[in-house]
């Protein structure tokens, strides 16, 4: 259905989904469903190599449900972003009924599958999502495995500024002199963003693809900066890794070898922040030039997201340029409302994740494990605590974004070791309690 909650629109769309049934015992192994996320599904079932990994040792089945408007599961087909009646139906809520829909006829129609337990299993967004479906129909997942979801990065529930100091803390760790060096930029960038003749310095300096023309432009570099910066530190993973982009091994570390001296002069410092961008954008040395309106993957529909943002994904961030690298910026809802509107048409509505979900009030609720990266910035709206003894957080100090539903590698931290053993050690004590109960 295009419309779960409402009986004027019958409309019905294709959802996509990927099975793999190889190492499934028929009549009791478990189903482990991924909630999509803001992306394609083929890209994230790649991704999410951990499912793969135990899937023997469970003797489960797999299945990887991809999230409405995007990848291929598209309900109005090419018009699905034309304005904002047809994003109408892009909704977290939505999408939950969606898989809680996909649920129920995958059991009606695989033999055997009938009293399978669901275990939902999801990161980032995704991870949100998983841990929700767990709060909303418990009668259909056994449990689930959030990892690095930001459940609370919603209204005042955490300080805004805390994503970003997380973030400042992989560059500190990455070597002397780093974020300073990053902290410094800033103002160099802005020192010669002021004529003509520096802007064209900085792009041919950063080998931009488009040249800087004006302010907005420099502002738009910093922007630019500012993101792949945070990209880095989400993927600062203990090996070579092609999550966002192919990358070294602890991709932060290889950056701040070139950010040493944050006491050299603006176009000194400058050049080496290109050489330290280009480990992003240029690991493979294949690119002619770099382009500012490219940060992260094809694979992410970040259309869609931004969407999502602008109407119940509502993140409060902000910046101080003290606990942090970045330039100091307030969270400002006024004029992130204005741009919502001048872009679809549609206003934010910054409290009603906290209605729909529950905010820090869950302790009703069981059966959830929260992972969350200690490099990773997302783990800043993240359950690090234990609730209460079924909703239970585990930290991987040396982790970043989800490296624990990454695929085994002998370079793998112990911690993050130790966490997949945990949140096995979970998975089946829900499964067996999903059997008990039928």
């Amino acid at each position: 259905q295009v419309d779960h909650f409402g009986f004027d629109e019958n409309l019905t769309f294709q959802q996509r989904y990927l099975i793999a049934d190889q190492h499934w015992k028929k009549d009791s192994g478990p189903i482990l469903f991924y909630t999509g996320n803001e992306g394609d599904i083929t890209w994230f079932c790649n991704n999410t190599g951990f499912m793969w990994d135990v899937a023997e040792d469970l003797n489960a089945m797999l299945v990887f449900a991809e999230h409405r408007y995007y990848g291929e599961s598209l309900p109005f087909g090419n018009e699905s972003f034309s304005d904002s009646k047809h994003l109408n139906y892009l909704t977290s809520e939505q999408a939950l009924a969606d898989f809680a829909v996909l649920i129920q006829y995958l059991k009606m129609t695989i033999a055997g599958a009938h009293y399978s337990p669901v275990i939902a299993i999801g990161g980032s967004y995704g991870g949100m999502l998983a841990a929700w479906f767990r709060m909303k129909y418990p009668h259909m997942v056994a449990g689930a495995l959030a990892a690095s979801a930001p459940i609370w990065q919603f209204g005042d529930l955490v300080p805004c500024g805390n994503f970003f100091s997380v973030v400042t803390n992989n560059y500190k760790m990455g070597g002397k002199g780093c974020a300073e060096s990053i902290r410094k930029s800033w103002d160099a960038i802005s020192h010669l963003s002021t004529t003509d003749a520096g802007l064209q310095w900085l792009s041919s300096t950063f080998h931009l693809c488009s040249p800087l023309k004006n302010l907005q432009d420099a502002a738009l570099l910093k922007n630019w900066l500012s993101e792949t910066w945070v990209n880095l530190a989400m993927v600062n993973y203990p090996y070579k890794a092609d999550f966002l982009q192919p990358l070294p091994a602890w991709p932060v570390q290889e950056v701040c070898k070139y950010l040493k001296d944050p006491s050299l002069s603006d176009k000194l410092l400058l050049q080496n922040v290109f050489q330290a961008v280009n480990v992003y954008y240029n690991y493979s040395g294949e690119a002619s030039c770099l382009d500012m309106s490219e940060t992260g993957t094809k694979n992410l529909g970040l259309f869609g997201w931004y969407y999502q943002a602008c109407t119940e994904m509502v993140m409060p961030m902000c910046t101080d340029g003290v606990n942090d690298m970045f330039e100091p910026q307030k969270w400002d809802f006024d004029a992130f409302s204005e741009e919502c509107y001048r872009l679809w048409g549609v206003r934010p509505r910054p409290s009603w994740i906290l209605s729909m979900y529950g905010g820090k009030n869950i302790s009703s609720h069981s059966n959830i494990v929260f992972s969350n990266g200690g490099l990773d910035p997302w783990s800043a709206g993240g359950v690090t605590q234990n609730i209460t003894d079924s909703l239970v957080a585990i930290v991987i100090p040396d982790g970043a974004h989800h490296l624990d539903l990454r695929s085994r590698n002998p370079l793998d931290p112990k911690s993050v070791q130790q966490a997949r053993a945990l949140e096995i050690y979970y998975m089946k004590q829900w499964i067996e309690e999903g059997r008990h109960s039928h």
